[in-house]
């Protein structure tokens, strides 16, 4: 699946970056791979991957690009965002930083990372400026579509609806979203992609930290009632 999205700056400048959810995390041809894309540099504490076998960082490898693009841009800028796929095309104005954290959010969940890897189901659904609520729903429902598959395959005699899984997921997450942070800290000039990540962060901890509480916030869309009365 290819995904394009097409920045328009305040300044009149205009930035595109297609993201192939089907590819291999390799340096591009034309940029070499940076010092803080190695795997061995801020390596996440709970990386599954040996570093006599990989010299980079997957997912650094793949936002390296995104990164040097708006390494000197400010989070706070308004821009114009549409972003195409061959089914539809979403736009927005907003801020930056939400424009970076969903296209980056979709770059890392289709890196060739053991643990962000565990978020392709999302991404390969990828829904462009997800609001928290939307993020928890899809997270839930993903995750409940995958026990479903794996009780019906006999992979597991019980699914997991008390979602300890998902929370634990997350908790993995937390850990990659750390470490890329730490990564990218010092090439950025500006805060654009810091922000991002952090806010990319913030949805895995309301998963992580909150599960139960964000679940009732959207319990009344679920109600019987609320059906009948729509």
């Amino acid at each position: 699946m290819r995904v394009r999205y097409d920045f328009r700056l305040e300044d009149g400048r205009s930035i595109d970056h297609v993201v192939e959810t089907d590819r291999e995390s390799k340096p591009p041809a034309n940029r070499e791979a940076a010092d803080w894309a190695e795997l061995k540099h801020c390596q996440c504490s709970n990386c599954p991957l040996d570093s006599s076998e990989y010299q980079y960082c997957p997912a650094a490898i793949d936002i390296q690009g995104l990164v040097d693009t708006f390494s000197k841009e400010p989070a706070f800028q308004k821009v114009e965002v549409i972003v195409s796929t061959r089914e539809r095309n979403y736009q927005k104005r907003t801020g930056l930083e939400e424009a970076l954290r969903s296209l980056m959010g979709l770059i890392l969940a289709t890196s060739e990372c053991p643990i962000l890897g565990e978020l392709r189901p999302m991404a390969m659904h990828h829904m462009p400026f997800a609001t928290n609520e939307e993020f928890i729903l899809r997270s839930v429902s993903i995750y409940l579509v995958q026990q479903y598959f794996s009780m019906r395959d006999s992979r597991e005699e019980q699914p997991d609806w008390e979602l300890k899984g998902l929370v634990e997921r997350n908790r993995r997450l937390q850990l990659v979203n750390q470490a890329l942070w730490q990564r990218i800290h010092e090439t950025c000039e500006a805060d654009s992609n810091l922000k991002a990540l952090l806010s990319f962060f913030s949805l895995a901890s309301s998963v992580t930290f909150s599960l139960e509480s964000q679940l009732q916030k959207l319990r009344h869309s679920f109600e019987a009632g609320e059906w009948n009365s729509s």
